[in-house]
């Protein structure tokens, strides 16, 4: 009886050491975190409305500060969305005040969302942001170039992992919120290369008879060697 006990208590410790960690679908922790606008409980801050998650590896470094000063010029982009931002960086609240002016100087555009703040390196741990190859000096861990997109149900919709040295295309970040909003707020999902303004392809689950209803503007059947008519666009 022990000794099965034993191998069964082994076994999960494995099991739980190999899961994958926060994940699409997954409830974001209600952590509470110091940041650059003081300190805040993640649902919170994210109440009814969308946010994105962003990490970088290390304050006062090239990439990061690039990446920080587009968010800041594209904020007004989110905000239209009714999106918050919300970065992390394994520094403290005066390294992050400090590295902000760096920022703004180089993107001429002021930061207005806040930092997180994770000296003691938990945070991005609890938020699956770790970069498995990039080290501090000191060999401590970093977090990876992560971004995570949450929705007003505290849960993640999408998530972004680069590496430390690959920067991440914004403009690819403003797509698919695009996309994960209009799929929604409609029963519908966005084609390969879809961009705004693009036709939309009808969820699979809606019968051409539930279609006629729900997009009265009308809809396209792709004629395919299938003849299964899976293929449905329409304009939302």
């Amino acid at each position: 009886m022990y000794a099965h006990s034993s191998i069964h208590s082994h076994l999960l410790t494995r099991s739980l050491k190999t899961m994958p960690g926060l994940t699409l679908g997954d409830t974001i922790p209600n952590l509470e975190v110091d940041t650059t606008h003081g300190k805040i409980k993640l649902h919170d801050y994210i109440g009814d409305t969308w946010v994105i998650l962003f990490s970088h590896p290390a304050d006062f470094t090239p990439v990061c500060t690039t990446e920080l000063s587009i968010m800041a010029a594209y904020a007004e982009e989110f905000h239209k969305r009714g999106v918050k931002l919300l970065g992390l960086s394994c520094d403290d609240v005066q390294s992050h005040a400090e590295w902000t002016k760096d920022v703004e100087a180089y993107g001429q555009s002021k930061v207005t969302y806040p930092i997180i703040a994770d000296p003691e390196r938990k945070i991005f741990r609890e938020l699956n942001m770790v970069d498995p190859d990039e080290k501090d000096p000191n060999g401590n861990q970093l977090p990876s170039r992560a971004l995570h997109i949450v929705g007003p149900d505290k849960k993640i919709k999408l998530s972004f992992l680069y590496p430390g040295c690959a920067g991440r295309n914004m403009d690819e970040v403003v797509r698919v919120l695009d996309s994960l909003q209009k799929a929604s707020k409609h029963k519908v999902a966005t084609p390969c290369n879809w961009k705004p303004g693009d036709k939309v392809v009808i969820s699979p689950s809606v019968s051409d008879e539930e279609a006629k209803k729900m997009f009265p503007q009308g809809f396209e059947t792709v004629d395919l060697p299938s003849k299964k008519g899976y293929l449905r666009f329409t304009t939302v």
